[in-house]
């Protein structure tokens, strides 16, 4: 087992090599470099984006069976009476952001 200096000695030597390898890749290929860099972020920052959060919650709240207006013979319970009557969870949060 590695005590804490020699643990500490190997992340620091780990950091130098990464820097090195990263210094030289950006000198031979930079557009490679970036192309990955630019990658690395589009699939990264989505995921921290507090937006991803909001998407998240509307998508939960939105029916994705919206109801189809049909004649009303008195004998359908489940059929709204008319199509925009509030059925469902409630968007006031999204108002009142």
């Amino acid at each position: 087992m590695l005590s804490s200096a020699a643990a500490a000695d190997a992340a620091t030597k780990m950091a130098g090599r990464l820097a090195t390898f990263l210094k030289d890749a950006w000198a031979k290929e930079p557009v490679l470099v970036a192309s990955f860099t630019i990658g690395g972020l589009a699939i990264i920052l989505p995921a921290l984006s507090p937006f991803t959060k909001y998407a998240a919650m509307i998508n939960q709240v939105t029916p994705y069976n919206y109801p189809v207006p049909v004649r009303d013979d008195g004998n359908m319970p489940d059929v709204p009476s008319h199509p925009q009557d509030p059925q469902g969870p409630s968007l006031e949060w999204l108002k009142n952001l």
